[in-house]
C-alpha cells in the first residue's frame, strides 16, 4: 500500500473536499533533529524515508501547516520513524472506517 497524503480526501459530486491527513502518534522509534540553514521538508523526507514525496508526513507530525517545504533553522522536528510504522498506522485507520 502506498503512503498517499490524498488517501483520505473525500470526493463529492466531482468536487474534492478538505484533505484529511492521518495522525502520526509519537513512538519511541521516532527521531528528533534540529533543522539547519537550507533544510527543506522534501530533502529531509528523502534522507529519512528515501522518498521526497513523504515531506507531508514530517509537516503533519510537527504541525507545520500548509504551503511551503522550507523550514526555519533551529526548529526541533520529530521524524516519525521507521516508515513501516507509518504504513501500519494507515492500515489501522482504513480498517476502522
Amino acid at each position: 500500500m502506498a503512503l498517499d497524503r490524498y488517501q483520505f480526501t473525500k470526493k463529492v459530486r466531482d468536487v474534492y473536499k478538505t484533505t484529511r491527513y492521518p495522525m502520526f502518534k509519537k513512538q519511541l522509534s521516532d527521531l528528533y533533529i534540529f533543522s539547519r540553514d537550507g533544510d527543506r521538508l522534501d530533502n529531509l523526507a528523502n534522507d529519512y524515508y528515501k522518498d521526497p514525496r513523504y515531506w507531508w508526513v514530517i509537516a503533519q507530525a510537527n504541525n507545520l501547516g500548509k504551503g511551503t517545504v522550507t523550514i526555519p533553522s533551529g526548529l526541533q522536528l520529530r521524524i516519525p520513524f521507521p516508515i513501516d510504522n507509518l504504513l501500519t498506522n494507515l492500515r489501522e485507520v482504513e480498517e476502522n472506517k
